[in-house]
């Protein structure tokens, strides 16, 4: 049985009532039909350092197969899967192939920009530490457009069916 990760981060900004990755994974973890095992680590602080140490002490725990973490992206109107994390000048890509991954789903597009903010960092620690320990563990980071009655259902199913198709790959190993 694949298992995964999945991370979310809390609020920053006073007018934010929650932030629409935790909201997503709130609704991932409703769904008790999952033939996976799916740990969440949810509301991670808002802080790059303190968020990197959490994320890497539960993935030394579990050790997932697959990681996915989200964070919110309040001026996007799609999910976002971020094919890179920069840091300084250093550049780390995801091995997830994203264009078979997304293929066909329309609200999920590929970005080549994490944010430069604290999603970025985590992304960036996280597949370092996976590089660094010679992990085979997938890594992807996905940016979650505030959530509306007329998004949600569809968001809900494009990144259920993410799920799916990241542990189809892994039985496929």
């Amino acid at each position: 049985m694949p298992k995964f990760l999945l991370t979310s981060f809390d609020t920053w900004q006073p007018h934010q009532k929650s932030n629409s990755s935790d909201d997503l994974l709130a609704r991932i973890s409703q769904i008790k039909s999952w033939p996976y095992s799916l740990t969440f680590l949810r509301k991670l602080p808002v802080d790059a350092e303190q968020a990197a140490i959490l994320a890497i002490a539960k993935i030394n725990e579990l050790q997932p197969d697959t990681i996915i973490c989200g964070g919110m992206a309040e001026s996007r109107q799609k999910l976002t899967v971020e094919s890179c994390a920069c840091c300084d000048n250093n550049i780390l890509q995801t091995a997830v192939n994203l264009a078979d991954l997304i293929a066909d789903l329309p609200t999920i597009k590929i970005s080549n920009d994490a944010g430069k903010f604290v999603c970025e960092s985590l992304y960036y620690a996280v597949l370092k530490h996976l590089a660094d320990s010679q992990l085979s563990t997938k890594c992807i980071f996905v940016h979650v457009p505030i959530l509306t009655a007329e998004n949600t259902d569809q968001i809900l199913a494009d990144f259920s069916l993410v799920i799916r198709r990241l542990a189809r790959d892994e039985t496929n190993k």
